[in-house]
């Protein structure tokens, strides 16, 4: 029986090669016009904008990505019923995995592109900030209820994976596990740090100071890959080494650049791709091999990662 290209992907990463993933896809709708919503962030954009989604994921395709990422990072109930989209959940999150699904069906013939399901634990943000709103966190009891539902529409809707994207809270981050593991998917698990004021690599948690390793000890096992994302690209090599400490297998690396102020994302200071390419040559030569970029980053920062890529083979 000829391997599903999802099987030869995870083959290919077992056999030492670096695949490419795609850039920021929120944080593209937005750079490229569409509106973000103020109390949701860019899971309804989805909405009146299916052809954009489609457009910028075969850009990243055709840069060089082989993974591709649908618009779901922020399109859980407990994100779009507060904005007011409580009763479009399925339809959102359907509409974004589509528009990928359309994307690797018009990639090059002969090109293997698998389809990933983001499944985050975000909760609502406050206006002008990056931090969560903490009058309004769901109960654990609703957040689980919520990343059943989301991870359960995912698959149904077709996509090969679930990417469990920016895990640093160390009480919803085994929800979000427990209901991407009870899909039967495959399950890849991102971590995000920052730097605590004392030098420390911490969980990216602006409320508290949890050591990064408290998070990746709650990697699955059975994960096919797990790495360092949305984190800043000066601190992904020591975040990545607290990866490899708790994970064997495959790890990834796709850093954020810019900074967030709900509902948008602020396109200052980006890094050069230049940089970037330099970077993930480190990184690479470190034992990662999944490469990309988080918000932010664009169609040019994915190319430079498929010219490394490119360079390894």
């Amino acid at each position: 029986m000829t391997a599903s290209p999802y099987r030869r992907l995870i083959g290919r990463l077992h056999a030492g090669e670096v695949v490419v993933l795609d850039g920021g896809t929120g944080t593209e709708l937005q750079r490229r016009g569409a509106p973000m919503d103020p109390g949701a962030w860019c899971g309804p954009a989805t909405l009146g904008n299916d052809a954009l989604l489609t457009e910028i994921h075969l850009d990243y395709v055709r840069a060089g990505a082989e993974v591709i990422t649908a618009n779901t990072f922020a399109s859980s109930r407990l994100m779009l019923e507060p904005a007011g989209f409580g009763n479009r959940v399925e339809e959102i999150n359907r509409r974004a995995v589509a528009a990928a699904l359309r994307a690797r069906d018009a990639a090059q013939p002969g090109r293997d592109v698998v389809v990933a399901g983001s499944l985050s634990h975000m909760v609502p943000v406050a206006a002008g900030t990056a931090d969560v709103d903490v009058r309004r966190v769901p109960s654990d009891a609703r957040c689980a209820e919520a990343y059943h539902e989301l991870a359960g529409i995912l698959k149904d809707a077709g996509v090969d994976h679930l990417m469990l994207e920016m895990m640093y809270h160390p009480g919803r981050t085994p929800l979000v596990v427990e209901a991407a593991l009870a899909t039967g998917l495959p399950v890849w698990f991102g971590l995000s740090a920052r730097r605590g004021a004392d030098g420390s690599v911490l969980a990216f948690h602006h409320a508290d100071d949890i050591p990064l390793a408290e998070i990746a000890r709650l990697i699955p096992p059975s994960a096919d890959v797990a790495g360092v994302m949305h984190t800043t690209s000066d601190l992904v090599a020591e975040a990545d080494a607290i990866v490899a400490a708790h994970f064997g297998g495959p790890r990834s690396a796709y850093p954020y650049s810019g900074w967030f102020e709900m509902p948008d994302w602020r396109f200052v200071d980006v890094i050069e791709p230049a940089q970037l390419e330099q970077l993930y040559r480190s990184w690479v030569a470190g034992g990662v091999r999944l490469i990309g970029g988080c918000c932010g980053l664009t169609v040019e920062h994915v190319a430079v990662a498929a010219r490394v890529r490119d360079g390894v083979s």
